[in-house]
């Protein structure tokens, strides 16, 4: 029995190894697949067939496992995953020119979390989606209990599970119509609060049908917010470090949702269930007030790449190691006397875009000889993520650059310098 009991906990940590792997390149490839402005409907679609899967699932594995048994089940979905690898393999995905050399799995790591740290919109997005994943869990954390005090039966369970997929197939289906009358601030903040309402209702409710309507509503409203957060993630990075940045947030999405069912759980066992229940649907409607100073971000920012920050030809061609550095960049601006209170203000937005893109130290300078001449430093660690850097541009931040280079006269002088070690 031991030993199953561990085969069992290894299998669970290999599927949940895969998924982690495999989520956040699926959820990227959607943005090569479709245009922006079908972007929402195509994560509605996404969410319609894995409701869907979840709701009938069930269903079919309980009529295979009576029929041929639990092993034949499990070797079924396996096969079922073959339709998908052969049609991925035989997708001709455009390849990209890239000079910059590849990254290790170390560097792209630290760049997605220091991408995500120097990015106020997708902070201000997960820290609102991880508060509101951790009372939204509750409903789910509890319902297999709610399920048992209502029918004895795991069909019971299953219907109320299947209701709740059925619900968030709606949800996507009315999606579009929704988005078109009503702005995402609006319709994520309504959808969180309905949730709200419905985690509430569940708490309060004892009969299966009346708790199976509660959770078709609970459904819909989770597949509004959930879809719209997810969009808003694809819509805020760009190609080279959206995979991570998803997987970034699926770590806030799903250990928020660890977090809350181990809380509502625990708060279950000693209150009762019905009162987490109700205390999870009053903080899943109080977290609809992060709206007021967490705004989700504006979906119109253009993040396609900006090639407007060449390396000049004799850089792209210097004795340089790809990993020999640190780099010092040094640019060197004449600011115009009466611009330079919005010089400042412009060069210090333009620090959080140098350390995003790749640099881990970042100051400007004023020279006490010549008062109008500004000198902007910072550090890259190596002499490759430099060069990756020159790549990372996108055209929303161009107006940046343009306001810098609205307070100065003439352009300005760029410096690259390379640590040197001292021979002895």
């Amino acid at each position: 029995m031991r030993h199953l009991r561990n085969s069992f906990q290894w299998n669970s940590f290999a599927l949940s190894a895969g998924d982690a792997l495999e989520s956040p390149a699926w959820r990227a490839v959607l943005p090569e697949l479709v245009s922006k402005d079908d972007l929402a409907s195509a994560a509605a679609l996404n969410g319609i067939e894995f409701n869907f899967a979840r709701a009938i699932g069930p269903a079919l594995a309980g009529v295979v496992i009576a029929v041929a048994g639990v092993g034949s089940a499990f070797l079924i979905n396996a096969a079922s995953f073959l339709g998908v690898i052969v049609v991925i393999g035989r997708w001709k995905r455009p390849s990209r020119k890239q000079t910059a050399p590849p990254e290790s799995v170390t560097g792209a790591t630290a760049a997605a979390i220091r991408y995500v740290r120097y990015s106020p919109a997708l902070r201000a997005l997960l820290v609102r989606s991880g508060i509101v994943m951790f009372f939204a869990s509750g409903l789910l954390a509890v319902l297999p209990s709610i399920a048992h005090g209502v029918s004895e039966s795991p069909m019971g369970y299953g219907a109320l599970l299947g209701c709740f997929g059925f619900g968030a197939v709606l949800g996507a289906l009315v999606m579009q119509r929704v988005r078109s009358r009503w702005s995402t601030e609006l319709v994520v903040s309504g959808g969180v609060f309905v949730f709200g309402l419905s985690t509430i209702a569940t708490a309060a409710l004892r009969m299966l049908p009346t708790l199976a309507t509660s959770m078709l509503i609970a459904g819909l409203a989770w597949i509004l917010f959930v879809s719209l957060f997810n969009v808003i993630i694809l819509n805020h990075t760009p190609d080279w470090v959206r995979a991570r940045v998803l997987a970034i947030s699926m770590l806030v999405f799903q250990g928020s949702m660890a977090a809350g069912s181990a809380a509502w759980g625990a708060l279950g066992t000693k209150l009762g269930i019905h009162a987490a229940l109700l205390w999870a649907g009053v903080g899943t409607i109080a977290s609809t007030t992060l709206g007021l100073f967490l705004k989700l971000p504006d979906s119109t920012v253009d993040l396609a790449p900006w090639v407007h920050w060449r390396l000049p030809s004799i850089l792209k061609d210097a004795d340089a190691a790809p990993d020999s550095g640190p780099v010092l960049v040094t640019v060197e601006y004449d600011v115009q006397p009466e611009r330079e209170t919005g010089f400042l203000r412009a060069i210090h937005k333009y620090e959080r875009i140098r350390r995003r893109d790749g640099a881990y130290r970042w100051n400007v300078f004023r020279d006490l000889e010549n008062p109008n001449r500004y000198l902007e430093v910072f550090l890259v660690v190596s002499w490759g993520e430099h060069l990756r850097q020159h790549e990372r541009l996108t055209l929303a931040d161009r107006k940046v650059e343009e306001q810098v280079h609205g307070c100065i006269r003439g352009e300005p002088r760029v410096r690259h310098l390379i640590y040197t070690a001292t021979q002895i």
